[in-house]
């Protein structure tokens, strides 16, 4: 009882000071509402993905061994639970960024490796893939290389928001990342025209952050926590903050904190609502991957705290197919630890509802 009325005076300061409403649904991932599916054909860490109709495509992937970009695409057909292998990425890369439109897919940017090194090396590569064809097209490239950006569309452009590049004087932000190496978590907003194959630069998000997640309602583009400092979970921080873009007017807006604070986090968007899930946090305490699964809805500007998943995990991918929400790979345990290597293949789905 007494904890039940602390948390309920938690909710409330937490509605005082931030303006957010948190709402606590029944219910626990051994309720049974969270679902195994087919898994991935093999372990994948570090991927991005994108649902065109039915179909679910994952791009990317990291050889952590190797510090190699592995640039996997793979499709889940959830009409027959399946997976199958397409023609590997032009430009191998993980931590890109990934958005449909008009039925193509756009890769933007990512970290590519060295061999022999330990190195992630910033790209500005922009690709875009035809699933029909399973071909791909090189595009102009981004003005500003990136790796663990977010891209999301609003009335036909592409939007490559936040990300990760380097930043010694008189270099290329393509110079490799590391330990010791000068770097900068970026802001950057940049619009894609794919009408025109060009780009132009729009008002930079307020807080710079990497491995978050951007998506979109009603032609606004929400920034929900995320990585801050550097793109290595050895040396950052992360964030809670949610930030509300408007292209129309390139305008930022502060809206208020999320439940967890957390980076490296993967979701989508489902009847004008903004699904969050995983993520990873460390410091010189522990090292902590994420379960939580949560929903914001910008109108209300609150909270809806769901069943968390059944495998914690950062690194991976989630998205809608229909009502379903389906997340796959990524590793469960928080990375940085000399010769471990946690990437899994399970996949996993929860029903949201009709």
């Amino acid at each position: 009882m007494k904890r039940s009325i602390v948390a309920r005076a938690v909710l409330v300061a937490a509605t005082l000071v931030f303006g957010l409403t948190f709402q606590v649904t029944p219910g626990s991932a051994q309720d049974g509402k969270w679902r195994m599916a087919k898994p991935l054909l093999q372990p994948q860490g570090e991927v991005v993905s994108v649902v065109v109709g039915k179909k679910w495509y994952i791009f990317g992937g990291y050889d952590g061994a190797n510090v190699q970009a592995r640039g996997i695409v793979n499709v889940y057909d959830a009409s027959a639970d399946t997976w199958t292998e397409k023609k590997n990425m032009q430009i191998p890369a993980h931590h890109a960024s990934a958005v449909e439109l008009n039925g193509k897919i756009y890769v933007f940017g990512g970290f590519v490796g060295r061999p022999g090194t330990k190195v992630w090396q910033p790209i500005s590569s922009a690709m875009m893939y035809d699933p029909e064809a399973d071909s791909w097209k090189e595009l102009a490239p981004m003005p500003t290389p990136r790796g663990a950006a977010q891209a999301v569309t609003v009335g036909g452009k592409i939007y490559v928001i936040g990300g990760a590049h380097a930043n010694i004087p008189g270099k290329p932000m393509t110079e490799p990342l590391w330990v010791g190496v000068p770097q900068i978590v970026t802001g950057a907003v940049e619009e894609y025209d794919p009408a025109t194959n060009t780009w132009r630069a729009r008002a930079p998000m307020p807080t710079g952050r990497n491995h978050f997640f951007a998506g979109v309602v009603d032609d606004k583009i929400y920034a929900i926590n995320g990585r801050l400092g550097t793109p290595f979970v050895t040396m950052s921080d992360v964030t809670d903050l949610v930030e509300e873009y408007n292209p129309a007017t390139d305008i930022w807006t502060y809206k208020g904190r999320s439940p967890t604070r957390r980076g490296d986090v993967a979701g989508a968007v489902y009847n004008g609502k903004l699904y969050v899930t995983g993520g990873e946090y460390e410091d010189p305490r522990g090292k902590v991957t994420f379960w939580a699964f949560e929903a914001y809805d910008p109108k209300a500007n609150a909270w809806q705290i769901l069943p968390h998943m059944q495998i914690a995990r950062h690194g991976f991918v989630a998205g809608f197919v229909d009502y379903d929400f389906h997340v796959a790979g990524g590793s469960f345990q928080s990375d940085g630890m000399p010769g471990i290597f946690s990437q899994m293949a399970t996949h996993e789905v929860f029903p949201v509802g009709k």
